[in-house]
C-alpha cells in the first residue's frame, strides 16, 4: 500500500528533490497535496503530474491564476495561509515541510498533529519556535525527521539511549564562498549565490555564505537533539562529505558521511525506517583526494558567535536573530545594503531588541511581525551606513 504524501514547498529545490525520488518509487508513495508560494506554472504542473488531490497557492493574489491553470482536473485549489493549514491538517502518511521561513510554522505545526511522519526542512521555524513544536511532536507521537544534511546526519548516529554519554554534537560547515576570502567588504550578490559544493536556493545560499546557516543550525540542534550550546561544536569542512558527527565520553567520534546531494537525507526520511535507495549521487571515498577539517573564523564569520548569545539569551532572542536576518538577506539581495550588513544588523537587533516573553504561537508570529518591522526601519533610516563607519 502506497504511502500518502504531503509536500509543503513542493517548487523548491527540496521538494524538487523530494518529488525525484517520489518519481522512483510510484508504487511507495503518492502525492496528497503539493503548495509553493508563488510559482503558478511549476506548481500546476507537479499537481497534474503527480495527480494530486490539492494544490495551495501561498500568495493569494495567485489564486485565479492556478485555479484557471488546474480547470477541468480534479484537484482542488487553496491559496493563503488558512490554505496550506487546511492541506498540511489532512491525515496522511508524510509531510515534507520545506516551506522557507517562518511562513513555515503554523502549517508544519498542522503537519506535525496529523501526520505520522514530518520530514522537517524549515528551520527558521524551530529556530524560533523550538520548544512549541518539539511539544508538539511529544504530544503528538509523530516521527519527527531532520531533513538538513548535518541535523540528519546527527540522527543517524544519535544514540537516544546514550544521551548522557554524548559529549558534543560537531555540526559540518563547507565554509561557503568565502571560507578564504579575508575581504568581504566588497561581495556581490552573484558571489554570494555561488555555493562551490551545494545547489541551494537563494535565501540559504546567502546564509551558508555568511555562516549565518550554520548559526541557525546551531540553535536547531539545541532543541532537536535536548542537547545544551555548549555542547554544540562547528568545525568547517570544505568537501561536505562528513555531514556532522556525534563525539561520546568513550572517545568514539561517529559521523554519517555521503555525496553533498540532498537526496540522500531526504531519501532515509521518506523511508524511514527502512533503507532504500536514492536517486542521488553515491560517494566514492576512493576518488576522494582529502578530508579537511578547520576552525571557524569568528572575526570573519561573526554570525556563529551570535547564535551562542541568542540562546544565551532563550527563546526571545532566537526570534529576534532568525526575522532580523531574513529581513537583512532579502534586502542584501534587492542591493539595498551591503554583504556585511547582514551580521551587524542582526547583531544590532540582538542587543537592542526588548521584547516580552513568549508563551505561545501567537506570541512567536507577533515578536517575529515586531522584530521584522525593527528590522526594516534598521535599514530605512540608514543606520546600518553609521554602524559599518
Amino acid at each position: 500500500m502506497s504511502q500518502s504524501v504531503n509536500i509543503l514547498g513542493a517548487t523548491g529545490s527540496i521538494g524538487s528533490s523530494t518529488l525525484d525520488i517520489i518519481n522512483a518509487y510510484p508504487e511507495e508513495f503518492s502525492v496528497f497535496g503539493v503548495s509553493a508560494h508563488s510559482n503558478v506554472e511549476k506548481l500546476a504542473e507537479i499537481a497534474m503530474a503527480h495527480k494530486a488531490k490539492c494544490a495551495v497557492i501561498a500568495d493569494e493574489t495567485q489564486y485565479d491564476a492556478l485555479k484557471e491553470k488546474l480547470k477541468g482536473t480534479d484537484v482542488e485549489v487553496l491559496a493563503g495561509a488558512e490554505g496550506l493549514k487546511e492541506m498540511a491538517s489532512e491525515p496522511v502518511d508524510i509531510s515534507v515541510a520545506a516551506i522557507t521561513g517562518m511562513a513555515a510554522l503554523e502549517p508544519t505545526l498542522a503537519a506535525i498533529e496529523n501526520s505520522k511522519k514530518v520530514a522537517f526542512a524549515s528551520k527558521e521555524c524551530l529556530v524560533g519556535a523550538g520548544k512549541i513544536m518539539m511539544d508538539a511532536v511529544e504530544k503528538s507521537g509523530t516521527v519527527f525527521l531532520p531533513v538538513d544534511s548535518e541535523h540528519n546526519a546527527i540522527f543517524q548516529v544519535f544514540e537516544t539511549a546514550q544521551h548522557n554519554a554524548i559529549e558534543r554534537l560537531i555540526l559540518t560547515a563547507s565554509g561557503g564562498p568565502f571560507r578564504t576570502r579575508q575581504d568581504l567588504s566588497n561581495v556581490t550578490t552573484a558571489e554570494a549565490l555561488a555555493h562551490p559544493n551545494w545547489d541551494m536556493g537563494k535565501k540559504i545560499s546567502v546564509d551558508s555564505s555568511t555562516m549565518m546557516n550554520k548559526a541557525l543550525e546551531i540553535i536547531e540542534a539545541h532543541y532537536l537533539f535536548n542537547m545544551p550550546a555548549e555542547k554544540i561544536d562547528v568545525i568547517v569542512h570544505p568537501q561536505s562529505i562528513v555531514h556532522s558527527m556525534v563525539e561520546y565520553k568513550d572517545g568514539s567520534v561517529l559521523a554519517q558521511l555521503g555525496a553533498p546531494d540532498m537526496r540522500t537525507p531526504i531519501t532515509y526520511c521518506l523511508g524511514y525506517p527502512e533503507r532504500i535507495e536514492t536517486t542521488g549521487d553515491r560517494l566514492s571515498l576512493a576518488d576522494m583526494a582529502q578530508l579537511n577539517f578547520e576552525a571557524v573564523d569568528d572575526v570573519r564569520f561573526p554570525a556563529i558567535r551570535l547564535a551562542y548569545e541568542a540562546l544565551n539569551k532563550g527563546q526571545e532572542a532566537c526570534i529576534a536573530f532568525n526575522a532580523a536576518n531574513e529581513i537583512l538577506v532579502a534586502a542584501f539581495l534587492e542591493n539595498e545594503i551591503a554583504y556585511l550588513d547582514i551580521s551587524a544588523g542582526v547583531e544590532y537587533i540582538l542587543n537592542t531588541a526588548k521584547y516580552d516573553t513568549v508563551k505561545t504561537i501567537q506570541d512567536v508570529l507577533v515578536l517575529d511581525k515586531e522584530i521584522r518591522e525593527q528590522t526594516r526601519s534598521l535599514i530605512q533610516t540608514k543606520e546600518l551606513e553609521r554602524l559599518r563607519a
